[in-house]
C-alpha cells in the first residue's frame, strides 16, 4: 500500500507562538490574502483561486487528511496563488495572523457544537471579534454560511451589535465555489451573512 503524499503547498511555520507573515509564503505577496477558515477538502478554494488569480488564498484546517487533500487538489489545478495551513481556526486567527492584514475572511459550515454543554467550544464568540477586527483590513470582509440556523442566529447577533462592523449583502457561492458540506445539506435552509469592518 503507497502512501499518498504530501502537499507541497503546505505552510509549517518555524514559529508557532507569534504573528507569522502568511503572504510571504507565496510567489506575488504583494497580492490582497483571502483566508478559508475550515478549508475541509478544498472545493470552495480551487474553485474561488481560479477566478481570482491575482488575489492569494489560505485554507485553514485542522484535520491533517483534509490539508493534505485540499493541497493537491490545487496542486492538481495549477493553483500558485493557494496555500494550505494545518492548524484549529480560533487560533490561528487569535495568535499567528498579524494585524490588518487579510482582505477577507470565509467561514463556511463552522461546527456548530449543538450540545449546550459544548457551546463554549464554537469559533465564534465575544473574544473571537476582537481577534477578526484586530487581524481584518480596514474594509476588510467576514462571510458566514451554516444549516445550522440556531448557530447563524448567534453569529448573526454578535456581528449585528458589534459597532465596528457593518451589514453587506450575503456572499453567494456559484455552483463551483459550494464546499462539499453545503452539497451535502442544500436540502436544507442555509442561513448566510456577510460583514465590513467600517473602524
Amino acid at each position: 500500500m503507497t502512501k499518498k503524499k504530501k502537499t507541497t503547498l503546505r505552510v509549517m511555520p518555524e514559529n508557532w507562538l507569534d504573528p507569522y507573515d502568511f503572504k510571504s509564503e507565496f510567489l506575488h505577496p504583494e497580492q490582497p490574502l483571502e483566508v478559508d477558515i475550515g478549508s475541509g477538502k478544498g472545493r470552495f478554494l480551487v474553485a474561488r483561486s481560479g477566478k481570482f488569480p491575482e488575489t492569494n488564498f489560505l485554507g485553514i484546517e485542522r484535520q491533517k487528511l483534509r490539508i493534505n487533500s485540499s493541497g493537491r487538489r490545487c496542486e492538481r489545478a495549477g493553483r500558485e496563488n493557494v496555500r494550505v495551513f494545518r492548524m484549529e481556526g480560533y487560533y490561528a486567527i487569535s495568535k499567528m495572523m498579524p494585524a490588518e492584514y487579510v482582505a477577507n475572511y470565509y467561514f463556511f459550515f463552522p461546527d456548530p457544537w449543538p450540545k449546550a454543554r459544548h457551546n463554549d467550544y464554537r469559533l465564534f464568540n465575544p473574544a473571537f471579534m476582537g481577534a477578526l477586527f484586530q487581524t481584518l483590513e480596514k474594509e476588510g470582509c467576514l462571510h458566514v454560511a451554516t444549516d445550522h440556523l440556531p448557530y447563524f442566529d448567534d453569529i448573526y447577533a454578535l456581528l449585528q451589535k458589534d459597532e465596528r462592523f457593518e451589514e453587506i449583502e450575503a456572499f453567494e457561492p456559484d455552483d463551483e465555489e459550494r464546499t462539499d458540506f453545503e452539497l451535502i445539506f442544500l436540502h436544507k435552509q442555509i442561513g448566510r451573512c456577510s460583514f465590513r469592518k467600517v473602524v
